[in-house]
């Protein structure tokens, strides 16, 4: 169905996105694995939003208030994920091709993120508070 080809798609997009993380920790030419920090950021990325939705009330004035704190929040985590390897790359630790290779991770990662609660964010039968 639609909803197994999602998951698919999902596990295929954040697979590339570690792959590229780790081509520029491992591949022979960079050998550092400082970026792999960003792990950090891939797991705290979706906490404000999940917990704004677990608050929200749709007839509450402050739900709308706790959500664009969760969208604040989860924007500065991203950001934070994004500035990590450009400070490595200004401050010697990693070289720009494992910065750019990290970015690129980044980029596919988030956009996986984005793509899951897209998909599985409604509260229809398939929905993600299910698990």
């Amino acid at each position: 169905s639609a909803g197994i080809t999602a998951l698919i798609s999902l596990s295929f997009g954040g697979a590339i996105g570690l792959m590229f993380l780790m081509l520029g920790c491992a591949l022979p030419i960079y050998n550092k694995y400082w970026p792999l920090f960003v792990l950090f950021f891939y797991i705290l990325s979706p906490i404000p939003y999940c917990i704004a939705r677990r608050l929200v009330d749709d007839t509450d004035a402050m739900s709308n208030a706790c959500k664009e704190l969760a969208i604040f929040l989860t924007t500065g985590i991203v950001v934070s994920a994004f500035g990590l390897p450009i400070v490595f790359a200004r401050a010697h630790l990693i070289e720009w091709g494992a910065c750019a290779l990290v970015l690129t991770g980044n980029t596919v990662i988030f956009a996986t993120i984005l793509g899951f609660f897209l998909v599985f964010g409604s509260n229809d039968d398939f929905s993600w508070q299910q698990w």
